[in-house]
């Protein structure tokens, strides 16, 4: 009986990077060649002719301009972290001891109680409830940053003692609205907080008074952010114009952008009406989009447009008939052109 032996494979050869190899130009043919890296392109170039000789280069460069040459170490510190945080005090770049086993446990108790001060602890938190209220409602980063930065004022000049910190933060999100445009009304800002409506307003008065006062000052001008850094100047309550853009959003129009344009056409005009001029900008806001909804053929009923204002839906009706009354005026003024077929829009 024979026996067959079954050849084992052939062992393949680790692969071995071969450093011999030199990249040189084919038409320039140059020993040593002239190669230019190009890290905008991410191509490695002939300096001679120009011929591209490699793609997709890797850039190990530093991530950002440093000048470390004109340090004495001569350290390249584009890898050291986060650029320091103007709205927090003392050192940031410390050591965290993990909280992990027992003796990581007792370690990072005693590094908390030395590095961590009361301070530092009330002013962290104060920063996370300003950006949980601002996300809350859509304000954005630029809203956030200016309120902890109006926070941040407040503390470093001892005002307002004696009032609740989220009587405090309520009234600083509320002025950073204003003063970087974007409009929330003082009933979106009080729905926030379980603070009386009385001692929200109280905080933005004393809030306005003391920026005004610091405004400038020194001090005040030194340590602030580009958002705030100029005098600070009171501005005037959310107007249902700068309301009905928002609106109009959450209302999702197909075309949104031409009922958003009449709507605050209307609302600019309604400055002009007597009967109007004392009601709130919520109403008149949803009853100009109740209307130019009807005129650009997208309607949305009186509920719905309420239920996104916050007001109720009697409320929406009689400013709107209000608006109705002097409607011919109105549109006359915004179509000169001529008005449109108006047989569709309701009288109440």
């Amino acid at each position: 009986m024979t026996d067959f032996v079954i050849p084992k494979p052939p062992q393949q050869e680790k692969f071995k990077e071969n450093l011999q190899n030199l990249l040189m130009c084919p038409e320039c043919k140059e020993d040593p060649p002239h190669l230019v890296e190009e890290f905008s392109s991410g191509d490695m170039v002939c300096g001679s002719c120009g011929l591209v000789l490699g793609e997709r280069i890797i850039d190990t460069r530093s991530e950002w301009r440093t000048f470390s040459n004109d340090d004495q170490g001569n350290d390249d510190p584009s890898r050291v972290g986060d650029g320091p945080n103007q709205l927090i005090d003392g050192d940031q770049l410390q050591t965290t001891i993990a909280f992990d086993g027992k003796n990581g446990k007792n370690l990072s108790h005693l590094q908390n109680k030395i590095t961590q001060d009361k301070n530092s602890k009330q002013l962290m938190q104060a920063y996370r409830d300003i950006q949980g209220l601002t996300d809350s409602i859509n304000a954005g980063t630029q809203v956030a940053n200016a309120a902890k930065h109006i926070y941040k004022l407040v503390e470093d000049n001892k005002a307002l003692k004696g009032k609740s910190q989220e009587a405090i933060t309520a009234g600083c999100i509320f002025i950073a609205c204003r003063q970087t445009g974007v409009p929330r009304t003082f009933r979106e800002i009080y729905s926030l907080t379980k603070v009386s409506k009385k001692e929200i307003g109280r905080v933005f008065k004393q809030l306005e008074s003391f920026l005004q006062k610091i405004g400038g000052e020194e001090h005040a001008i030194t340590t602030s952010i580009p958002t705030f850094n100029q005098q600070y100047q009171g501005k005037g309550s959310t107007t249902a114009t700068e309301l009905c853009a928002r609106y109009c959003s959450n209302l999702n129009f197909r075309n949104s952008v031409a009922v958003e344009d009449v709507a605050r056409q209307l609302a600019d005009k309604t400055s002009t009406i007597s009967e109007l001029a004392g009601r709130s900008p919520l109403s008149v806001a949803a009853a100009c989009i109740y209307m130019a909804s009807h005129i650009r053929n997208e309607s949305r009923t009186s509920k719905e447009i309420a239920a996104v204002a916050g007001v109720s839906d009697g409320t929406v009706k009689t400013a709107y008939r209000l608006l109705y009354n002097k409607k011919d005026k109105l549109l006359e003024e915004i179509f000169p052109e001529g008005v449109p077929n108006l047989d569709k829009l309701p009288a109440n």
